[in-house]
């Protein structure tokens, strides 16, 4: 299985940016524009909801099950959010690069630590592995970008920028950094990554 993993030289693609740049947007895209590109369905404890489906939106456990396969390191990487349980799971991961398939997973700075450094004692995760850092032009378009959804409070905005700050000192840690532009210059240049990427591992 490990010689297979590696062989067919699947990647394994972390997104992460401050909130509000596009990231979501940018990985949907991403997936719609690349047939080999797969999102991993994420466990989590929260309650689904009517249109969401276990296994395909996501895999729904009850803390108690979550908690166990935190015990048994079974999590590429996992966190709360809003109270609820998230995450990969090692096995979600690794079935489908054995399949030859992409892994596309949207995940926070802090998320993206916790990979690379599984990465580190885990020689398919680590061949596989590209990071990307999708960053904001200014602290002042994220602000605007922020304001013009129309959903943030005033208290969350200046949280969201103070997060993003602290974050886009941690751009240096990827592998590639993006600055956001357009949606369709941030598609472009995310698909630009991912064929460089490729051509890259297929000489080597």
């Amino acid at each position: 299985m490990l010689n297979k993993d590696i062989e067919n030289n699947a990647l394994l693609i972390v997104v992460s940016a401050p909130s509000g740049t596009g990231k979501t947007t940018l990985c949907d895209s991403l997936c719609l524009s690349l047939s080999n590109v797969h999102r991993a369905v994420t466990c989590t404890t929260r309650v689904p909801r009517a249109d969401e489906l276990d296994g395909v939106d996501y895999y729904f456990l009850n803390k108690h099950e979550f908690l166990a396969r935190i015990q048994g390191c079974e999590f590429l990487e996992n966190a709360i959010v809003h109270g609820n349980h998230y995450g990969v799971l090692k096995s979600e991961v690794r079935a489908k690069l054995a399949e030859g398939k992409d892994v596309l997973l949207n995940i926070d700075v802090q998320g993206a630590a916790a990979i690379r450094e599984a990465a580190k004692d885990d020689l398919v995760f680590k061949i596989a592995l590209v990071t990307v850092f999708l960053c904001p032009p200014s602290l002042d378009e994220l602000e605007r970008r922020l304001r013009g959804r129309g959903d943030n409070s005033e208290a969350d905005i200046i949280r969201r920028l103070a997060i993003a700050k602290s974050e886009i000192l941690q751009k240096d840690l990827f592998d590639y950094t993006i600055i956001s532009g357009t949606r369709e210059a941030d598609l472009e240049a995310m698909q630009k990554v991912v064929q460089d990427v490729r051509i890259d591992r297929n000489n080597r």
